[in-house]
């Protein structure tokens, strides 16, 4: 056979097929709303890698009658949300089906999901929890790494909050709704949806996708520590670890919250009104005592900072050649940051050990950069 016919004859298998496909021809004619699977099938990405409608429906497409959807023939038609999962499953727990079409995506998926809450609930018998399709869609399911996707890492806040946000759905298991407004005040949700930085973490990042987190753990520093690792190890090895778990504290919610997570300030350190340590410990208190020394050697450190960085300005402008200490300083500065992450041990010796140094360093920069003005106009 030449090249020429070869290719006319996949051409006209590929029609013969698609004219085969009843479920594809009988819904394109029936319009809106039923020819809507036929229409979000064209970007799926199953209708895209030759997954046809009976592969998930059954059927006989090859019959160009209503009788393609005989129970007879293995029609289910629109699946039962408890039997959703194990559809899905079908395909997507097989390891030999997947290394087909995708062998970077996990087959557990299934075995997470019976495990998760919604999972454990739908097997007794709540079909108002979220399934695959909840979160995925149906027909027009896209890649989480399309943008447009629902389960895309911009997309999940939203996708979460269209069952965890409805009030009426919400109080059959007495769930607060109020998630979703308060990460979008988040440290995290500024950073995912107002600066699209898919780095920081949405829902599934800290609950989990398919197995729905903490499903199974008893360590939220754990879960934090997936992108904070120092600060996880620090406070697991700190007194607070050991003082929070017979009392059932969450660990790192207990100081920065949960969903409404707010960016760090030193002000959260110390005895002051706004530091966290004043909730639990009482003036007069060592640990009271230790906080507020804790936070005199954060801000002298980074006082010290300040004030060798607009000594080494002025020297700067002035003309003087300070790279020596420029680069001497940055390394005060990434102490800055390791004395603030020592926090996280609750150390206060621990953190002096860090700071004081580094305090000493920045200080004697400042004099460098000062005798360098005075050198200069004594000339």
């Amino acid at each position: 056979m030449g090249a020429f016919a070869a290719v006319l004859f996949l051409v006209v298998s590929a029609a013969r097929a698609a004219a085969a496909d009843s479920c594809v021809t009988c819904h394109a004619e029936l319009g809106d709303p039923l020819d809507a699977p036929v229409e979000g099938m064209k970007v799926d990405v199953h209708g895209k890698a030759g997954i046809s409608c009976a592969d998930c429906h059954g059927g006989d497409p090859a019959d160009p009658d209503a009788t393609a959807m005989d129970e007879a023939k293995g029609f289910v038609g629109r699946p039962a949300p408890a039997a959703i999962p194990g559809l899905c499953g079908r395909c997507h727990s097989d390891e030999s089906i997947m290394r087909r079409y995708n062998p970077q995506l996990p087959t557990d998926q299934l075995a997470e999901f019976r495990t998760s809450v919604h999972g454990r609930r739908l097997a007794d018998g709540d079909t108002q929890v979220a399934t695959c399709v909840s979160c995925h869609g149906v027909h027009g399911i896209l890649p989480a790494s399309d943008a447009r996707s629902p389960v895309h890492a911009t997309n999940v806040p939203t996708t979460c909050a269209r069952c965890h946000s409805d009030p009426a759905r919400m109080a059959v298991y007495g769930i607060p709704t109020h998630q979703l407004l308060k990460y979008q005040r988040s440290v995290h949700g500024r950073l995912l949806l107002g600066d699209r930085d898919v780095s920081a973490p949405a829902c599934n990042d800290c609950h989990g996708n398919h197995g729905a987190f903490p499903q199974g753990t008893d360590s939220v520093a754990m879960v934090c520590g997936q992108c904070h690792p120092i600060n996880k190890e620090l406070f697991l090895a700190s007194p607070h670890r050991t003082a929070f778990k017979p009392l059932g504290l969450p660990e790192c919610v207990v100081c920065h919250g949960n969903h409404e997570v707010v960016r760090p300030t030193d002000d959260m350190l110390g005895i002051g009104p706004t530091a966290a340590c004043v909730g639990c410990h009482v003036p007069e208190s060592r640990a009271y005592r230790a906080a507020g020394l804790m936070r005199t050697s954060v801000g002298e450190l980074n006082q010290a900072i300040v004030a060798a960085e607009e000594a080494l300005a002025r020297a700067t402008t002035a003309g003087m050649e300070v790279s020596e200490e420029e680069f001497a300083l940055q390394a005060t500065r990434e102490a800055l940051i390791q004395t603030r992450n020592q926090v996280h041990a609750f150390d206060l010796a621990g953190l002096q050990k860090v700071s004081k140094p580094a305090t000493d360093a920045a200080q004697g920069i400042e004099r460098s950069a000062r005798a360098a003005l005075v050198e200069l106009t004594e000339r």
